[in-house]
């Protein structure tokens, strides 16, 4: 399947860049085994750990299922199992959607120790793809603005800015190089208001 991607792109001198390539280019990156979706899994992990609580837009990190998931890409990527574009590349969803055996906070302060134990559709469908969930991203209590019981989600371009809209998490965290991209959710601003 030709799914438009470059036929190569280059390494960046400083691996830390990795975290702001474009999913298009990381999937060329992967598919070519020039980096592995490992490789690619610990950059962003790390990078959760070390800006994720200072922009407040991290509830939850899924390491061991990350590892787990990115272990499993690279062996079907060697294997010449390649399942396309998102296969070995991590991610985060908007902690609304729930994922089996970690909580789905709603980002509110009674719901903070919540699991639900099933997996929402697009959770599996990416999963499915061969996408690699790094982290649940913090959203505005109960789908409402960027404050939740952790604190306020920040703009990663002035910290002294909220993140906005509900998707607050999901938008910080893939502007400031946490996530290859993330997933939100449009009600009324959620998404838009962020971006």
């Amino acid at each position: 399947i030709n799914y438009g991607l470059k036929l190569n792109v280059a390494l960046p001198a400083d691996p830390e860049d990795l975290a702001f390539y474009s999913v298009a280019d990381l999937s060329v990156l992967l598919k070519n085994r020039r980096i592995s979706s490992t490789q690619l899994t610990e950059l962003y992990i790390s990078r959760l750990k070390k800006y994720g609580n200072q922009l407040e837009c991290t509830i939850t990190i899924t390491e061991e299922l990350a590892m787990r998931q990115a272990k499993r890409a690279d062996q079907e990527i060697a294997e010449g199992n390649y399942r396309g574009p998102l296969h070995g590349i991590p991610y985060g969803v908007k902690d609304l959607l729930a994922v089996e055996g970690y909580k789905t906070t709603w980002g509110a302060a009674p719901f903070k120790e919540q699991q639900i134990e099933l997996t929402a559709t697009v959770v599996r469908k990416l999963e499915d793809s061969g996408a690699v969930l790094v982290a649940k991203l913090s959203l505005g209590a109960l789908a409402m603005g960027d404050r939740w019981f952790g604190g306020r989600t920040r703009n990663p371009w002035n910290s002294k800015q909220g993140s906005s809209g509900s998707s607050a998490g999901s938008a910080s965290a893939a502007a400031a190089g946490l996530v290859a991209f993330a997933l939100g959710s449009e009600t009324l601003g959620s998404i838009v208001s962020p971006c």
